[in-house]
């Protein structure tokens, strides 16, 4: 067998980093500019206005996005409530119970395809099968939409974190008699609880800047929420139609917005990171 010369394996390696190094550097240069702008010009948006006010009509200038904030807060605690209970229940099936059964191998064949379904196709099933034959847009059918697109995250991060845990704190709790429900609750999810906090603060960034599936069901609203059965304001859709428009006070605060939206997916990128390294911390 011959081998390469050194020179020539140095060579490659040297220009492998080279190119690896110079990828990473644009990337990085490329979102800090992106972060740079939406700072500087989401900054210009922020007063009381922006943060207790309602919208004002088109070409008028002031009111704010106070409407669109607690809309967007709406629908990601109702798709929360659905999305994550569903996922953690389907990770500890496929965990716990499923292992490597037909059954189970296909609930990640789906749940795999499910994460790499686009946002918009989600919307559109929701649409055709909920707000199509209700007749109305509402915030429980955007809500469904986000709930969809949290429940495959969740759930493998849920079967990963859990398969984690070593098998002799299982083998212990069931040697003490334990069920095997409460070792489930009890002692694994405990042990794996940063891991799973990681998985649903994931799923909350994963659909917190998502427009084209709640254009199709929640759409939006200039006015305060004032029920779950009707269509509801959001900072996605917002700063879509904000953005778009030829006033420039709306385009500012189509920034502020996304301002906001950059500054809680970062906030949750940050606690998940911290929580996945506490857990990898812990003895």
């Amino acid at each position: 067998m011959k081998q390469r010369s050194r020179i020539l394996r140095k060579s490659f390696n040297y220009l492998a980093s080279g190119v690896a190094g110079f990828s990473a550097a644009l990337g990085l240069m490329v979102l800090g500019w992106i972060l740079i702008t939406v700072l500087s010009k989401g900054l210009a948006a922020y007063n009381t206005n922006f943060f207790s006010r309602l919208p004002t009509p088109p070409g008028m200038a002031g009111g704010g996005l106070a409407n669109a904030i607690l809309g967007t807060l709406l629908l990601t605690v109702l798709a929360g409530l659905m999305g994550i209970p569903l996922g953690l229940l389907a990770g500890i099936y496929l965990s716990e119970f499923g292992l490597n059964r037909r059954f189970a191998q296909s609930v990640r064949f789906l749940t795999n395809i499910l994460m790499g379904t686009p946002s918009i196709i989600i919307g559109i099933f929701v649409y055709t099968f909920l707000v199509a034959p209700l007749g109305h847009f509402s915030a429980y059918s955007g809500a469904v939409a986000l709930a969809i697109m949290m429940l495959p995250v969740v759930a493998r991060t849920t079967e990963d974190m859990l398969q984690m845990v070593p098998k002799e704190l299982r083998e212990s709790a069931l040697a003490l008699g334990a069920p095997r429900w409460r070792t489930t609750l009890q002692v694994i999810f405990r042990s794996a609880k940063s891991g799973l906090l990681t998985g649903v603060l994931l799923a909350v960034a994963r659909v917190s800047g998502e427009t084209a599936p709640l254009l199709f069901t929640a759409l939006n609203s200039p006015y305060w929420p004032s029920g779950l059965n009707q269509p509801v304001a959001n900072l996605t859709v917002t700063i879509f139609n904000y953005a778009m428009s030829p006033y420039p006070d709306w385009q500012r605060m189509a920034w502020g917005a996304s301002l906001l939206i950059t500054l809680s997916v970062l906030a949750l990128m940050l606690v998940s990171r911290l929580a996945l390294i506490e857990r990898k911390v812990k003895p």
